[in-house]
């Protein structure tokens, strides 16, 4: 698919024969052991740590914590008690959990016994769980007591080796997570596991259709925790808190990249966001990093001051925000609580892994902007229906290359091949570039709204309507019309006793949007009734459905 492929790199032409580079990465064994002339997976780093650093402390949750040669004792015991259930190497397994200690066990089992981790969205029904399970053709599943029984649903219509469940006694068919991990094992066990091989089969969120499983290979998780190192400044010394879910690729990148460093990783095992236990976890352990979405922004900086100024914040070095826009005033806010911490934004796809960052001294001047390419990666590429680059300043969809993007989709070459642009892969999203090389993201190709033969970009309309004061959040969406072909309706989310009415936000949008941009219908909703995927992102498509059929087609000007 890839081979001989080419990336522009400080303006001169590499072509890479992957098939040699392959040969030069081939595994020599001395004496039992993997020679180390390979990048080296989470499991060989978990090792490592342990026989270098044993007492340190690996992770932790607010259950218990590890350290790293209890880490590698657990993983290794999981590992060969998965083996003995007959799991060979190569096949996949689901999971399907919580924020959870479990989770950092499972990800480095998993990659000492060779098989191929399918995390699973926590918010998915078990007729959707039974859709990914069965495409996937798992032979295992690893669950939460609390989401067990929507995997026991669907379990019987699956040939499953071995259902494993962690927090409370098996049910009949289970096996208990920690007679598991007990198994016994010695360190000529494992299996050899090439970089190439695939450690993660990652299904998108669905946000245009039936999800796709997205193929992540040892190489590439590795080549994306070592980009976010160095771009980041990460060392041993940071302590990273998992807020974002653990089944979804944001968790999984940073995790990596703490696991690679030897430093700590402290998971969020909160039911659901609280702001306040968010305050007192940074402060607690001392952490030095965290990702959060937008929405978990506002409700920090929600809380009472008073409440705030309880919790000291100074480890606090560096931010990030992203799956949303953020305005002016919000970053600033940010700043404000987090004195020390630098804020970073940053755009990226469980396919392509880290594609632009807008780093701190970049939030307010390029304010809108998701920044430039990754160190490392190729140059982006904008193109138009006819794959051809299209100028700066216009509009095109974003193609990037970087040295961590997926293998594929599984099963699905012609996904694939819509996908690849040579060594350039696209997730459908469309951007445009300005003088300085920074990129715009306007919107997915996906939720463009047509109307009167305009082509009308949500994130356009949302951007504007996000700045009036009284809105917290808003989503556009286009519904039918039986003269234009579409028209734009707003979803809009008030902020706390703001009152503000369609006529208002009408009026509002009259100065900033040409006509045929602006809202015919707004609907206020709460908050909890934006439909949203595992990261916080609205699903603009379920929006849609939802709303189709709310107004008549009369009543529409």
């Amino acid at each position: 698919m890839r081979e001989n492929a080419e990336c522009i790199l400080n303006s001169e032409y590499y072509t890479v024969g992957l098939d040699s580079l392959n040969t030069a990465k081939t595994l020599a064994t001395i004496e039992g052991s993997t020679a180390l002339r390979r990048i080296l997976n989470i499991s060989d780093m978990v090792r490592s740590h342990a026989r270098l650093r044993p007492q340190a402390v690996g992770t932790l949750d607010s259950r218990r914590s590890l350290t790293f040669k209890e880490w590698d004792h657990r993983a290794s015991g999981l590992a060969k008690g998965l083996m003995a259930q007959g799991l060979q190497v190569g096949e996949r397994v689901a999971v399907l959990a919580f924020n959870c200690i479990e989770w950092m066990e499972i990800y480095v089992a998993l990659a000492r016994a060779g098989l191929v981790a399918v995390p699973l969205n926590f918010r998915l029904t078990a007729p959707e769980l039974l859709y990914i399970m069965q495409d996937a053709q798992v032979t295992a599943v690893i669950a939460g007591h609390e989401l067990q029984p929507h995997t026991e649903e669907v379990r019987h219509q699956l040939p499953l080796k071995a259902c494993v469940v962690f927090g409370e006694p098996p049910a009949s068919g289970w096996l208990a997570y920690e007679e598991v991990v007990n198994t016994a094992y010695t360190d000529k066990d494992w299996p050899e596991v090439s970089p190439q091989s695939l450690c993660a089969l990652m299904y998108t969120s669905g946000t245009t259709g039936k999800p796709k499983g997205a193929l992540r290979s040892h190489e590439a998780s590795t080549l994306v925790a070592y980009a976010t190192a160095m771009e980041m400044g990460f060392t041993r010394q940071d302590k990273g808190l998992l807020v974002m879910p653990l089944c979804h690729a944001n968790s999984l990148y940073f995790a990596n990249t703490f696991i690679h460093l030897g430093a700590c990783v402290v998971v969020d095992d909160s039911s659901s966001f609280n702001p306040e236990s968010l305050l007192k976890n940074l402060a607690q352990h001392h952490i030095t990093f965290t990702s959060l979405v937008p929405t978990h922004y506002i409700m920090v900086l929600g809380l009472p001051n008073e409440v705030k100024a309880r919790y000291a914040l100074e480890s606090v070095a560096r931010l990030l925000i992203s799956s949303a826009p953020a305005s002016e005033r919000l970053k600033r806010d940010i700043m404000t609580l987090f004195e020390n911490g630098s804020l970073y934004e940053l755009y990226g796809s469980t396919e392509a892994g880290w594609v632009t960052l807008l780093r701190p001294e970049d939030q307010i001047t390029k304010l809108g902007s998701v920044g430039r390419e990754w160190a490392g990666s190729g140059p982006i590429k904008l193109l138009d229906d006819n794959r051809q680059e299209v100028a700066d300043g216009e509009v095109g969809e974003l193609f990037s290359c970087t040295p961590y993007a997926f293998e594929g989709y599984w099963q699905s070459p012609q996904k694939t091949a819509e996908a690849f642009h040579g060594a350039w892969v696209s997730v459908g999203d469309m951007a445009k570039r300005d003088a300085d090389g920074y990129i715009w993201l306007i919107d997915r190709k996906s939720n463009m709204i047509i109307s009167g033969g305009e082509n009308i970009y949500p994130s356009e309309v949302e951007n504007v309507l996000a700045s009036h004061p009284d809105v917290q959040e808003v989503a556009v969406v286009g519904v039918p019309h039986p003269k234009w072909g579409e028209s734009v309706l707003a979803a809009v989310v008030l902020k706390e006793g703001a009152s503000a009415q369609s006529e208002v936000l009408q009026d509002f949008c009259s100065k900033r949007l040409a006509g045929y941009k602006r809202p015919r219908q707004f609907v206020f909703l709460q908050t909890q009734d934006m439909p949203r995927t595992a990261t916080g992102k609205i699903v603009h498509r379920h929006l849609r459905q939802k709303f189709i059929d709310a107004f008549e087609p009369a009543d529409v000007t």
